[in-house]
């Protein structure tokens, strides 16, 4: 899932999520689709209002480690 440029060691690392695995997660509180922001590296849920950040190419689908999409000015 992650991908590394092709450089010199400890070059920026660039994270990216399976296409395929995007399309079989939902939101583990609503279980509604996810959007992916690859800029954020984050799946956000509109309909629960959260972002679940990705760690190192792997999801994390707690409700406990999501951000509130509440908590961020609008735009």
């Amino acid at each position: 899932m992650s991908k590394y440029p092709t450089g010199a060691p400890g070059a920026k690392r660039e994270e990216t999520i399976d296409r395929r695995l995007l399309e079989l997660l939902v939101c583990p509180l609503t279980k509604t689709p996810l959007e992916y922001d690859e800029a954020r590296q984050e799946l956000i849920s509109r309909a629960g209002h959260l972002a679940f950040p990705i760690r190192d190419g792997v999801p994390l689908m707690i409700v406990e480690a999501a951000r509130r999409l509440d908590d961020e000015p609008k735009r």
